[in-house]
């Protein structure tokens, strides 16, 4: 007979019994009591009542029935803490059993009971299963450490079991060291500071030689760890995807995804030059196609992967497109997925193929599959312009079909063709417009009155179809409401004459007789437009459009890398970072792709280059420091330029790669706001245009009287060219660090959350030190003040000029791009003395080409005076003579990238001007 007898008892009076059952002599009859107290406690029953005579059971040599009292004591132990207590000794000595199944039983069931009065007396007990001899127990205790951090973290820390927990990483036993990792892991997510898994290269060995004796979990938790390891070069990011590659074939799914992930992640690492790098595509792309063999369950969970790793790096799976093609039985959801990979990895030497597949679905039951198969045809014709007219001429059969909701969204597909291809197939208008009855859906009734009013000189009787859809303006959709005051408009414009009547009627309904806020407003606009200047409102509304982009459903490239670093999880299968999904702090770490190297980034593609670099060569990355030299002369050290600032003007730099070295995950081909090449950029407070001159200046500066000159804060982003995001800024530098202090100003009617800084590579590597720490929401009309400290580590790459700095700024609304200009004493170091013997023998050999002299005017500042200002600045002098009745200021100063620049001030006690030379 099975236990299910157990649970068919519904007896009055059973606690009774089973208190007597518990309590008797014979061991069967005890057991038995305790299946049935077990039992009844499962159904729902309260059997706390029993709580010491099942206790009482614990001193047993049956291990059958001592887990039965251990699951017991874990369901009852928090509302019978005091009881529980009465429970301490026998783990204690269950804990030193020979058995190891029982010491391992006895350390699980500690670390299940999450009452804070008993957890100090099990810490000696846990420490001695720490370090038992069976790993069976170790692997236990492991686990047990990161429960018991979860009820009392203050505890764990102070009894060293962090450290033992670490020790374990070493152990002989992979299971061990798997679980191990697993409880660092899960202490780590809930305190993300505390920095508890500090891998290096020899504790990856270590994992890695674990890796290939663990358990399916096992393997998945080291793989996991794995993935937030960064390596120190390209060298060791390879030899780490070489000995993770053969979990590509593991059975289990799960294995393979957290493969895939580690790979995807270094692979950011590696030069698409390197012949492993073909190896390791070729590598993914069978496993990834394995998973399509599962049930549709799993098979779903693969491609919502897939959809990430194809937008990553579409290369992976540009020769399985067959794979993708959808199965008669299928599932929706999945008929869905597939179809999106399908267009996303569409190109020109499979659309044939595509487009027979999508022809074929169109023709399928199933309505959402339909419209979405219909509608992927329109995404190939914008992604893969040879297939544009093959698309357009399949579209035009299937309208022939006369299936409703086929015709309709063709209709809104072809509207989106006309904006990607203007001028080229306007010769099926007159199909569309045969369609026009069977219209009912607010989607393609605009399409078909956006396209009427946009080619409305090419459409005879233009008037009377906008006319026929105006006679139940009231009853249309916001949607169509808009788009055809919109659509008359432009009628209107192009058919003064025969229109006015209708203009007029359609004008009328929008502002006088709609409560839509929208509507009206629009309508106002256009009324007064024509009224008052009807060349203008030709111009807006007539205005040519932008051409639509390729893929407009594609991720944003930052949360895109992030979710790569969340392959398998849950943020994978949402396409949503867990911070949007997880409720509270606990456990949610922003992720990111490591940087590439600098073998990497000499792949990157032309578009990808900074404006002034030919197109096909790469940027000038500075190799060494005699580079420089000629830069660091040619700067405007001279006195600021009279007159007014220079207006900024918006230039496009073309597909800048303004986060050059992989961070180009704010958002594509940015167009920077700059001044046009010739002129130095508006508006940037006094960096390096007033030069040396700013370093004397009495008058201005907030660090006028000691320490190194700061100009005042200058507008580097005006609002206006940054939808309400006004940005001031100026540069300072203070005991060795430094620092661009911003004042952030929202003039927009939204709030403003989610801030970021990038910089793009520079001639002096200066990057952000921090993240942009806007602590709260930026309101309307609000002000803050924040200081960023940055670091001379980032990438390098010469610009024009020497001090140019590119900066992207990101916000929830949109990314913004400015460029100025940092003062250069920032970039002076404190230890920039040089001895005088040395200073010397430089002096004689530097060669006369490497001199530039010039005058500082209005400076009425004394020798000591001079040398004073300019020690402040880390500008040194490093000896003093006067000649001819002229004070000589021999001075050096030593950048950030340790190029050394000596010069000599000439100075006329009365006059107010300086001659420097410097020589760097």
């Amino acid at each position: 007979m099975t236990d299910s007898k157990y649970f068919t008892t519904t007896k009055k009076g059973e606690i009774f019994e089973l208190k007597a059952e518990l309590n008797s002599d014979k061991k069967e009859k005890k057991k038995e009591a305790v299946k049935k107290v077990i039992a009844s406690m499962t159904v729902g029953k309260d059997v706390s009542a029993l709580f010491p005579d099942v206790v009482n059971c614990m001193q047993t040599d049956n291990l059958e029935l001592k887990k039965l009292v251990y699951l017991y004591l874990m369901n009852y132990a928090k509302s019978q803490p005091d009881m529980a207590i009465m429970a301490v000794n026998t783990f204690v000595k269950d804990c030193e059993d020979p058995n190891p199944l029982i010491r391992a039983l006895a350390v699980r069931t500690m670390g299940c009971i999450r009452v804070d009065k008993i957890t100090e007396y099990l810490c000696e007990p846990l420490r001695k299963c720490l370090k038992d001899e069976d790993p069976y127990v170790r692997k236990t205790a492991a686990v047990c450490v990161a429960k018991l951090h979860d009820i009392n973290a203050q505890l764990v820390e102070d009894q060293g079991f962090l450290d033992t927990l670490k020790d374990l990483i070493s152990d002989s036993n992979p299971m061990v060291v798997a679980n191990a990792v697993a409880a660092l892991s899960e202490i780590a997510e809930s305190h993300p500071s505390s920095n508890l898994l500090d891998l290096n290269p020899q504790s990856i060995n270590k994992l890695l030689t674990a890796l290939n004796e663990c358990t399916e979990w096992g393997q998945i938790f080291i793989l996991d760890c794995l993935a937030n390891y960064t390596p120190k070069d390209d060298r060791e990011a390879q030899s780490i995807c070489e000995r993770v590659t053969p979990r590509l074939s593991h059975a289990n799914s799960a294995v393979v995804l957290s493969a895939v992930k580690v790979l995807m992640k270094f692979m950011e690492m590696l030069s698409k030059d390197l012949d492993y790098y073909g190896t390791l595509l070729k590598k993914l792309a069978p496993p990834l196609v394995t998973l399509l063999s599962a049930e549709p369950e799993l098979q779903y969970v693969a491609l919502r992967n897939i959809n990430l790793i194809v937008q990553k790096r579409p290369e992976i799976l540009k020769h399985e497109m067959k794979v993708f093609f959808v199965k008669y039985n299928d599932p929706i959801y999945v008929k869905l997925e597939k179809l999106d990979i399908m267009i996303r990895l569409a190109s020109q030497a499979n659309i044939a193929q595509v487009l027979a597949e999508l022809k074929e679905y169109a023709t399928e039951v199933d309505v959402d599959f339909v419209r979405k198969a219909v509608r992927a045809i329109g995404r190939c014709a914008i992604k893969v312009e040879q297939s544009a007219e093959r698309c357009v001429s399949t579209l035009l059969d299937l309208i022939q079909t006369k299936v409703n909701y086929v015709v309709q969204e063709a209709i809104v597909v072809i509207k989106d063709i006309f904006r990607k291809y203007p001028n080229k197939y306007e010769s099926v208008i007159a199909t569309l417009c045969e369609n026009l009855d069977s219209l009912d859906e607010p989607e393609a009734r605009a399409a078909m009155i956006w396209i009427v009013g946009e080619y409305a000189e090419r459409i005879d009787n233009a008037d009377e179809l906008l006319e026929s859809f105006l006679e139940g303006f009231h009853d249309e959709s916001t949607q169509v409401q808009l788009q055809l005051l919109t659509a008359i408009v432009k009628l209107f414009l192009k058919k003064p004459t025969e229109t006015q009547e209708l203009v007029q009627q359609v004008l009328s309904l929008a502002t006088q007789d709609s409560d839509n806020p929208d509507l009206r407003d629009r309508g106002y606009i256009y009324w007064r437009l024509l009224s008052t200047d009807p060349v203008a409102a030709k111009e807006v509304v007539l205005a040519e459009k932008p051409l639509i982009s390729e893929e407009t459903d594609l991720i944003e490239p930052t949360l895109l890398d992030e979710l790569i670093c969340y392959i398998g999880t849950l943020a994978s299968v949402y396409h949503k970072p867990p911070s949007a999904f997880v409720e509270g702090g606990r456990g949610v770490v922003h992720k990111s792709l490591p940087p590439r190297t600098a073998s990497n980034e000499s792949t990157e593609s032309p578009e990808t280059a900074p404006a002034g670099a030919p197109s096909g060569e790469q940027p000038d990355v500075i190799p060494s420091q005699g580079d420089l030299l000629g830069d660091l002369l040619n700067l405007d050290l001279g006195p600021p330029v009279s007159g007014p600032p220079l207006a900024t003007s918006s230039v496009q730099m073309g597909a800048v790669d303004l986060l050059g070295g992989g961070l180009d995950s704010l958002i594509g081909a940015p167009n920077f706001v700059t001044p046009p090449a010739a002129t130095a950029p508006a508006n940037l407070g006094a960096p390096m245009g007033s030069g040396l001159s700013d370093l004397f200046d009495l008058t201005s500066g907030v660090g006028a009287l000691s320490g190194s000159y700061v100009a005042p804060k200058a507008i580097w982003l005006p609002a206006m060219k940054a939808k309400g995001l006004e940005i001031l800024g100026t540069f300072t530098r203070q005991v060795g660090s430094i620092s661009m202090d911003l004042q952030l100003t929202n003039k927009a009617l939204q709030v403003m959350t989610d801030f970021a800084i990038q910089f793009n590579r520079n001639s002096f590597g200066l990057a952000p030190a921090a993240p942009l720490q806007v602590h709260a929401p930026l309101s309307p009309n609000q002000t803050v003040e924040l200081s960023l400290p940055l670091s001379t580590v980032g990438s390098v790459m010469k610009m024009e000029p020497l001090n140019n700095l590119q900066v992207a700024v990101k916000n929830n609304i949109d990314v913004f791009y400015f460029s100025t200009l940092y003062p250069l004493h920032i970039l002076f170091v404190e230890d920039g003395k040089m001895d005088r013997q040395v200073f010397l023998a430089t002096w004689k050999d530097i060669p006369n080409e490497n001199e530039a002299q010039f005058q500082i005017r209005d400076c009425p500042l004394n020798a000591e005076a001079v040398s004073s200002r300019l020690q402040s600045s880390n500008i040194f002098t490093v000896a003093k003579r006067t000649v001819e009745g002229q004070d000589m200021l021999y001075q050096s100063l030593k950048l950030t990238n340790g190029i050394w620049v000596l010069a000599e001030l000439r100075i006329q006690p009365g006059n107010p001007s300086f001659t420097p030379r410097s020589c760097p």
